[in-house]
This record gives structure tokens, C-alpha cells and sequence, in this order.
């Protein structure tokens, strides 16, 4: 990209990069909690003065598992690299949180894949790529896991008003529109960034099913930390259901808002009004439910974030690409 361009000319753009990234990602962040519709911090913030929910052994134990839940993101892309490359783990949380940030106001965290792929030499890129796609899918494939046995539950247990054969209608077309690309890739040379779906498919088979376990298994583990911190939140908050209820709406919550694509740094909004219109059949105050969602966002996206700015900052190019 910046081959031809002098040596301080290149240094000059690429310091300008990172303060770009990192005043976006300040400027997203405070114009999220300043503007949202859903939940007004202003009243989020008297919300919290006035109910005083927190005390200090909730706020560590809060705390905890959002270290816990990134600990684990951070050892699941520690573990995938290491099929072609080792890393530490204080390597891979730089990778993790730098691309969290410089992903913030990205589509579905897109940017997360250029942002990692960064951190290495050009011809590992593809495999950088792949890979990340694949902790991804793993981690999208433990929500759907938990989210059709959530909805499941959920149809069973609420009056929701559902015309069973409309949603027999819409589920085959859905499956029926995936298939499509799929098909469509398998039979064609199509390809992305040089990467085609044979030599994906190719390189996905080559990578031993032991990888795929522990990725998978890390995946669970994040799961079950960051829906039971989300259950924690709703007790601390007054709600009087139980793990198994809560979770049976959590889990379709997460389902319902992860297959909608969105900005990462809006994911809140949406992930609110998926939230208070579920809860609603359990009577549970919205303003309860949006300061839960808030609080979430807020524990597991800004402070991470937040943490990557100092990463953002001190990133170099590796050596190669300099």
C-alpha cells in the first residue's frame, strides 16, 4: 500500500491512522452513551444512583467475568494461530484488543479481520483471515447451539402469537436463500481477496479436528460466562426468575440480535429492544432490562476497548512490512 511513499512520509500516515482510530473509537463511545433512543444516560445514571444495585463483592464478581470472558477469547485466538505460527498469550490479547478497537464502529466488526491480519507478515494473511473467520463461526455456532433450544423453550413457555405454518414457510426459505451462495461457491472459481472457496475449503480440511474442539470449547466457555453475567445483572436488578428462565430468554435474545447485522458499537440498541420486548412476558420494568443491556455493553465492549487504545498506540508494523 505504501510502498513508494518515503520512509518518514509512511510513518507520518500511519501515526495519523492510529490517532484517527483511536479518536473514532472515544468519539463512538461517548456519542452512544450521550444519543441512545433506547436508554438515556442521564437516566441510566439516576437509575442507578437511586437503586444503589451494586455492592463491592457484585462489582468485583462483575468485573471478574468480563476479564474471564476476554481471558478466554484471548486463549481461543492463541490456540488458532498456533496451527501455523506460535504466539504468546500476551501477544494474542494485543491482537485481540487492538482489533476490538480498531473494529468498534465497523459492520459486524469487519474491520476486526484487517486490524488482526496487520499483526503479521503479508504471507500469512490469508491464513490470519481464515482462522479468524473460523473463531468466529465457532463462537456464532455455540449462540445458534443455545439460541434454537432458547426459542424453542420460549414458544413453549410465552403466548407469543406465531402462525406455526408461516414460520414453517419462512425457515425453509431462509435455509433454501443460504443454500443459494453456498451452491453457488462450490460450483464456481469465485473468490475473495485471492482467497477462493476451494482453497478456503482446502485449508479448513487441513486444519486437525483437535483445533476445532478447543476453539469450540473456548467458544462454550465465553457462552455460558457472559449470559450468566447477564444473569447476574437481572437479579441484582430485581428480576425474580430463575437461572433456567433467564437463560431460556437470554440465549434467544442473543440468537435474535446475532443473525440481524449490525455496528458493534450499536449492538447495544438492538441487543436493548430484542432484550425489553422478551421480558415483557415476564413483567419486568424496560428500563430495568436496557440498564442491564447498557451495563453489559459497558463491561464487555468499552472497557476491552478502551484497554486497546494503549495497544492501537504502540502498534508497529511487523518487520517485513515496514
Amino acid at each position: 500500500m505504501f510502498g513508494a511513499v518515503p520512509y518518514k512520509t509512511k510513518q507520518f500516515f500511519f501515526v495519523l491512522i492510529k490517532l484517527s482510530i483511536v479518536v473514532g473509537a472515544f468519539y463512538f463511545i461517548y456519542h452512544k452513551l450521550t444519543t441512545n433512543k433506547e436508554l438515556d444516560f442521564d437516566i441510566f445514571v439516576q437509575f442507578l444512583s437511586k437503586n444503589n444495585p451494586f455492592s463491592l463483592k457484585n462489582g468485583f464478581f462483575l468485573i471478574v467475568l468480563s476479564v474471564f470472558n476476554w481471558f478466554f477469547e484471548i486463549l481461543k485466538w492463541q490456540h488458532l494461530v498456533s496451527f501455523f505460527k506460535k504466539i504468546t498469550f500476551f501477544n494474542s490479547m494485543e491482537q485481540c484488543l487492538g482489533s476490538l478497537t480498531a473494529s468498534l464502529f465497523t459492520p459486524n466488526r469487519v474491520g476486526e479481520y484487517g486490524a488482526k491480519a496487520m499483526y503479521f507478515s503479508r504471507n500469512e494473511t490469508k491464513k490470519v483471515l481464515a482462522l479468524n473467520l473460523l473463531g468466529n463461526a465457532l463462537q456464532m455456532t455455540t449462540t445458534v447451539i443455545f439460541g434454537i433450544i432458547g426459542l424453542c423453550l420460549f414458544i413453549l413457555k410465552y403466548p407469543v402469537d406465531i402462525e406455526h405454518y408461516k414460520l414453517f414457510k419462512l425457515t425453509v426459505l431462509i435455509i433454501i436463500i443460504a443454500l443459494f451462495p453456498i451452491v453457488g461457491l462450490y460450483k464456481t472459481n469465485f473468490s475473495i481477496r485471492g482467497i477462493s472457496f476451494s482453497t478456503a475449503k482446502t485449508f479448513y480440511a487441513s486444519v486437525p479436528w483437535l483445533v476445532y474442539l478447543k476453539g469450540f470449547l473456548f467458544s462454550v466457555i465465553r457462552y455460558v460466562l457472559f449470559s450468566f453475567q447477564f444473569y447476574l445483572l437481572l437479579k441484582i436488578f430485581g428480576s425474580s426468575l430463575g437461572y433456567f428462565d433467564s437463560m431460556i430468554i437470554i440465549s434467544t435474545m442473543y440468537l435474535l440480535a446475532s443473525i440481524i447485522p449490525t455496528i458493534a458499537l450499536f449492538d447495544v440498541v438492538l441487543k436493548g429492544s430484542v432484550a425489553v420486548y422478551l421480558f415483557s412476558f415476564t413483567q419486568m420494568s424496560s428500563l430495568s432490562v436496557l440498564s442491564v443491556v447498557m451495563l453489559m455493553w459497558l463491561l464487555n465492549v468499552v472497557l476491552p476497548s478502551l484497554l486497546g487504545v494503549m495497544y492501537v498506540l504502540r502498534f508497529k508494523l511487523p518487520k517485513s512490512e515496514a
